[in-house]
């Protein structure tokens, strides 16, 4: 009865070993994505500065032009 309730307890802590390797798997992945995102956001942000300021600078010299 004891080496059932053991192998049963050995069983599940295996269990919970692979299951935080695959938490730990797929946290890797997760936060890689994360940063893939927040790089992409962040070259949004500076193309949306560029041409902002690109756009400034049309309206700048049109109104000169005046």
């Amino acid at each position: 009865m004891a080496n059932s309730a053991l192998q049963r307890l050995e069983s599940k802590i295996d269990d919970l070993i692979a299951l935080c390797g695959d938490l730990d798997r797929e946290n890797r992945r997760l936060m890689a994505e994360s940063s893939g995102w927040q790089r992409e956001r962040q070259e949004l942000i500076d193309k949306n500065e560029l041409a902002r300021s690109k756009v400034e600078a049309m309206i700048d010299r049109l109104r000169s032009m005046e």
